[in-house]
C-alpha cells in the first residue's frame, strides 16, 4: 500500500491510474479509519470528481470491541460502493443506542439492502446483525437481492433473541430467498433462524458449519433444516458436543420434545447420506451409553460414507494435559481414546484422513516438543496406519514417523 501511495503522488494521470489498485480491497480496523474512509468518498461525490468507492471490489470490518465503526459511516460507504464482491463485518458495527433515535437510513435492514441492490455482484458475504426483531424481517432484503454469484454466507448476532430460544419453530413465516450459487454457509444461529432457513433455495449448497450453543441442536428448527438441505452436505462443521444434547432428549417432556423420527433420534447419518467430510471440536464429552469410546460428536457417532474427519483446538487439550502432568503419559490417555474413537471401523468405514486443524499444535508438535507430545502423535500415528488411514496437519499434510523422529531429536 505505501508503494501505492507513492505512485500515486507522481502526478494526476498517475493518480487516476493506481487509484484503482488502492482501493480495490479496504480493511478497516479502526472507527476513526470508517469515519475518514466515508468523509473522503462524500466529498469526492460532493466535488463531483467521482467517488473512489465504484473501486472497492472487497471490504473487510475487524475492530477492537471499543472502537466499533458508526452505522453513519457504514451507510455512506456501502452507498457509494456499488461493485462490492466481498462484505465481511466480524462484529464491529456500534448497536443503535435505545436512547437515541434511530436514523431509518442506518437501519440494519437499510444497510443490508445497499448490498442486496438490483445490480449487487457480491460473491461472498459475512453479516453480523445488532437487533432483536425476528430473523425474517431483518433479513428481507434478501428477497429482492440479485444473488445469482453469492456463493459463500456467513450469518451470525451480537444480540441473541432469547425469545426464540424456547419457542416452537413449527409456525414461521415462509421466507423465499432463492441462492442458486451457494456453496458454503455458516451460521450461527437459534431454532427459529434455523427453520426459517430450511425454507431457502438452496441447491448448490455443499458446506454448512454450525456454531452454535447446545439449545440449538435440541429443536425442531434444527432437523427442519437438516430435514430439506441435509442430502446435499458434502462438509459439516458441528461445534461443542456435550452431554447437554442428550439429557434434552431424555428429560424434556413428550408434548414439548420435537417431532423427531422415533428411530436413532441423535443422528445426522439419516439426514446426511452424501456426507465426505466432518469437522468437529476436541472438548466432546464421553458418550453417556458408551464409555469405551468418545464420538467426534454426539449427533454424529456413526457414518458409513464419511472419508475425512477434522478436528479443532487439539492444542487446547494438549495444553491442558501438560498443565496436569507434562511428564506423565496418563494425562493424554482421554484425548488419545478419543483419538482412536475416530478410527473404528464398525463406525465410519471409510474413513480414509484425519486432520488437525490446529496450525498451534502442528508447532507443539515440530518445534522442540515436550517428549509426552512426542509420544502420544507416535502412538495416534501407529493407531492411524493399523486402520489405513493418513494423519494430516493443518495444512494437509501428512504427519510421518519421519518427521517425529525429527522432532524428538530437536529435544536433546
Amino acid at each position: 500500500m505505501r508503494f501505492k501511495n507513492d505512485l500515486s503522488l507522481v502526478s494526476k494521470r498517475w493518480n487516476a491510474l493506481v487509484k484503482p489498485y488502492q482501493y480495490e480491497f479496504v480493511w478497516i480496523s479502526r472507527a476513526l479509519q470508517a469515519k475518514a474512509l466515508a468523509h473522503t468518498l462524500l466529498l469526492e461525490f460532493v466535488d463531483g470528481v467521482g467517488s473512489s468507492g465504484r473501486f472497492i471490489r472487497r471490504l473487510h470490518i475487524e475492530t477492537p470491541v471499543l472502537e466499533r465503526c458508526a452505522p453513519a459511516d457504514l451507510q455512506t460507504i456501502l452507498e457509494y460502493s456499488p461493485q462490492l464482491a466481498i462484505y465481511t463485518d466480524n462484529h464491529s458495527i456500534q448497536r443503535n443506542r435505545h436512547d437515541v433515535p434511530t436514523d431509518p437510513r442506518c437501519s440494519p435492514a437499510r444497510l443490508l439492502s445497499l448490498l442486496a441492490h438490483p445490480k449487487s455482484e457480491l460473491r461472498r458475504l459475512s453479516w453480523t446483525s445488532y437487533d432483536d426483531s425476528p430473523f425474517h424481517e431483518r433479513m428481507s432484503p434478501l428477497q429482492e437481492m440479485r444473488t445469482m454469484r453469492l456463493e459463500y454466507l456467513e450469518l451470525s448476532s451480537c444480540t441473541p433473541n432469547f425469545h426464540a430460544l424456547f419457542s416452537d419453530s413449527r409456525d414461521l413465516a415462509f421466507m423465499p430467498v432463492c441462492l442458486p450459487a451457494l456453496k458454503s454457509l455458516k451460521v450461527s444461529l437459534d431454532n427459529d433462524m434455523f427453520a426459517v432457513l430450511a425454507s431457502w433455495d438452496m441447491p448448490a449448497l455443499r458446506n454448512l458449519s454450525v456454531v452454535s450453543a447446545d439449545f440449538s441442536y435440541t429443536g425442531a428448527g434444527f432437523y427442519r433444516f437438516f430435514d430439506a438441505h441435509g442430502k446435499a452436505l458434502r462438509q459439516l462443521e458441528l461445534g461443542h458436543s456435550s452431554s447437554v444434547i442428550e439429557e434434552h432428549y431424555l428429560t424434556t417432556p413428550q408434548h414439548l420434545a420435537p417431532r423427531l423420527p422415533a428411530q436413532d433420534p441423535f443422528s445426522l447419518a439419516r439426514w446426511c447420506p452424501n456426507l465426505r467430510e466432518l469437522i468437529c471440536s476436541a472438548d466432546a464429552d464421553w458418550h453417556w451409553e458408551s464409555p469405551d469410546w468418545i464420538a467426534p460428536h454426539v449427533l454424529l457417532p456413526c457414518h458409513p460414507r464419511l472419508e475425512m474427519i477434522a478436528i479443532r483446538d487439539i492444542d487446547a487439550r494438549i495444553l491442558d494435559a501438560l498443565d496436569m502432568s507434562p511428564d506423565s503419559d496418563a494425562a493424554f490417555f482421554p484425548l488419545l481414546e478419543q483419538m482412536a474413537s475416530l478410527l473404528r471401523r464398525e463406525a465410519f468405514p471409510c474413513l480414509k484422513y484425519v486432520r488437525d486443524m490446529s496450525a498451534e499444535s502442528s508447532r507443539m508438535r515440530t518445534h522442540r516438543p515436550w517428549p509426552a507430545v512426542t509420544k502420544f502423535w507416535t502412538r495416534v500415528l501407529e493407531e492411524c496406519k493399523e486402520q489405513g488411514v493418513w494423519l494430516e496437519d493443518h495444512a494437509g499434510m501428512n504427519v510421518t514417523a519421519r518427521s517425529l523422529k525429527r522432532a524428538t531429536l530437536l529435544q536433546h
